[in-house]
């Protein structure tokens, strides 16, 4: 399954796009001492491409790559990576999308014995992307599978949204995902639990275009059961620069 959803968003995603890199910095220890001994810059590059045209029987709409870099290992190394591959697509004539997406990574730690896969994650569904006054959303119903010793299949609901302000030098942006998953996940440490676990991953942004592609900004990671089985909520905010072409 992984290698044919790769054959069908590389052929539906060669198209006019855009995409931005940004570098933030991630000053989570300065609010939450207590579970993070750092702060640390982050990279993020996103390429994005809008299409829904044509009249061939598959009708393309638009595709998203994401990869994240944490740089908060030892002498600011990169310690972690998260990729995410997306593409919509369509062979009916109302604008409601097939959507396929893949997404995994991978963290090193000290001591090295505790580094970690992110599980690749599958993910199918709908999405129907629409404006309102002068927004572009998209909303994302997805069936997850996530390959753990007893995998979990649930519902993933993910909310995308982009406005922009006086001629869009200003921009809010940026997407909420909420999920469950099963709290056994077949090994030692979760052997004994049962039933379900909420979680919810949000990454609302904001930027100031100062000249061209450049521009300056601030986002906010904000976690619930993701990073921690306590329910709490974490919020950590980050400020830096962004290109976008």
């Amino acid at each position: 399954m992984k290698y044919l959803l790769l054959v069908v968003i590389g052929l539906t995603g060669l198209q006019s796009f855009s995409q931005n890199i940004q570098l933030v910095y991630d000053m989570r220890h300065s609010t939450d001492p207590k579970n993070n001994p750092k702060n640390f810059p982050t990279l993020y590059f996103e390429y994005f491409k809008s299409q829904d045209s044509g009249r061939a029987f598959i009708k393309p709409g638009s595709f998203l790559f994401k990869m994240q870099a944490d740089a908060v290992g030892p002498g600011t190394n990169t310690s972690k990576m998260y990729f995410q591959v997306a593409q919509t697509l369509r062979f009916w004539e109302p604008k409601v999308f097939l959507h396929l997406s893949i997404s995994g990574g991978l963290g090193v730690t000290e001591p090295k014995q505790y580094s970690y896969y992110i599980l690749t994650t599958y993910s199918a569904g709908i999405a129907w992307p629409f404006q309102w006054k002068g927004g572009f959303y998209s909303l994302v119903l997805d069936y997850k599978y996530v390959p753990y010793i007893k995998p979990s299949s649930d519902f993933l609901w993910t909310f995308y949204f982009y406005k922009g302000f006086f001629n869009y030098r200003f921009e809010f942006l940026g997407d909420f995902s909420f999920w469950t998953e099963n709290k056994n996940h077949g090994d030692e440490f979760t052997q004994n639990q049962s039933g379900k676990r909420f979680f919810l991953y949000g990454e609302p942004q904001f930027w100031y275009r100062v000249a061209g592609g450049f521009s300056v900004g601030a986002r906010m990671n904000i976690y619930y059961h993701v990073y921690t089985t306590e329910n709490q909520w974490q919020v950590y905010p980050a400020a830096g620069i962004r290109w976008k072409l």
